[in-house]
């Protein structure tokens, strides 16, 4: 490949701060784990943080701590990556889902409470791509409906809406830290929320169920591994520190294929809705409504030969293969999704890009295009 899909942004200062770790006595549970979910907490201005092996696992911590399972339902959306859903499933709830909406491609605020039964305990809104839209009206619904607003914000660190950051709208929330989010700690998740009772179950939870002031031996409660090392928090810390310079770059680099892209009626190009401050996970342009989703399977085929790394982003949740299976889903359930996933296309996307490489990836998509 001559220009990749996404690329983690690590400097000296990452590399020494995990050497550091690496000659002391502590790679987990030691003292960089408080340090970074300390740092964490004040930077989103939540009064706890509690660090994770990953999003996932932070997502179905914060079910379990919230008492959602069997014969509960909670509401999200089918156009996100799937373990939005599998952590409902794995805490033995039911995923309901609602369309989406055609422009912001988070979840349809409209279509809410036509959903909403007495089975429903909670809301999962996805900030898709990392733009945080209609975030406060969801959490009006979920409020006038005695429902709980469990946050996934895995891809929307630094994003805002009206000054509000992502990671403060709901009860509790969720980040990821995987390779090709805006920052990274090779893998990992941080949950946040100013409920201790809920910070401290989390926190028992991802160790094997230990007690707050028991022994290494001593298990209150049926618990897992999910502990995050010091080798990786080490990473956050330094990430973490850098993550205004990093959005600012990933900014540029928007703008540039917004730039690049202005006036081609093929495409429709994200651009931050009135009141959000986006921090872009992904940079996802879509076709517009006239072609077909083997159009863009063609044209992706086309830049990847031309050395462009590109993808699909995301694949309907309702449509994976176990969840027809298990739930009868079928195409036409969620048209506007379909529709949308269909036609997008994720172009290469990192702090580091240079405009020179933004310009190649828009030429070889428009010859792509062309040719077709």
């Amino acid at each position: 490949m001559r220009i990749y899909l996404s690329r983690p942004d690590i400097t000296e200062k990452e590399i020494q701060a995990v050497t550091d770790v690496l000659r002391s006595p502590n790679l987990s549970l030691g003292p960089k784990l408080p340090e970074f979910e300390n740092a964490f907490a004040k930077y989103s201005g939540v009064k706890r943080a509690v660090a994770v092996n990953s999003g996932t696992s932070g997502l179905y911590l914060c079910l379990l701590a919230l008492g959602i399972g069997k014969g509960d339902e909670v509401i999200t959306t089918p156009f996100t990556f799937i373990a939005t859903s599998n952590v409902i499933m794995m805490a033995g709830a039911e995923p309901v889902f609602v369309d989406i909406d055609p422009v912001s491609m988070n979840i349809d605020v409209g279509a809410i409470e036509r959903k909403i039964t007495r089975k429903t305990k909670a809301i999962i809104p996805v900030e898709v791509f990392g733009n945080p839209a209609d975030f406060d009206k969801i959490c009006q619904i979920a409020e006038k409906h005695k429902l709980i607003v469990l946050e996934d914000c895995c891809e929307a660190l630094g994003s805002a809406l009206n000054g509000k950051k992502a990671g403060t709208f709901g009860k509790m929330s969720v980040f990821a830290f995987y390779p090709n989010k805006q920052i990274t700690t090779g893998e990992g998740g941080m949950i946040l929320t100013d409920d201790d009772d809920l910070a401290d179950m989390c926190v028992s939870l991802r160790n094997q169920g230990r007690a707050k002031a028991g022994g290494w031996l001593s298990h209150e409660r049926l618990g897992y591994n999910y502990r995050l090392s010091d080798i990786n928090c080490a990473l956050g810390m330094v990430q973490l520190s850098r993550v205004d310079e990093m959005k600012t770059k990933r900014q540029q680099v928007a703008r540039w294929y917004q730039e690049n892209l202005a006036g081609d009626d093929r495409f429709v190009v994200p651009t931050e809705p009135a009141g959000c401050d986006i921090n872009w996970f992904v940079f996802v342009i879509r076709l517009a409504d006239r072609f077909t989703r083997q159009n863009r399977e063609e044209i992706l085929q086309k830049m990847r030969e031309a050395g462009v790394q590109v993808s699909n982003y995301f694949t309907p949740v309702h449509l994976q293969p176990f969840m027809v299976e298990q739930f009868g889903f079928k195409p036409g359930d969620f048209s506007v999704t379909e529709s949308i996933a269909d036609r997008t296309i994720a172009l290469p996307y990192y702090n580091n890009l240079t405009k020179d490489e933004v310009k190649i990836v828009c030429d070889e998509l428009r010859r792509a295009v062309d040719s077709l």
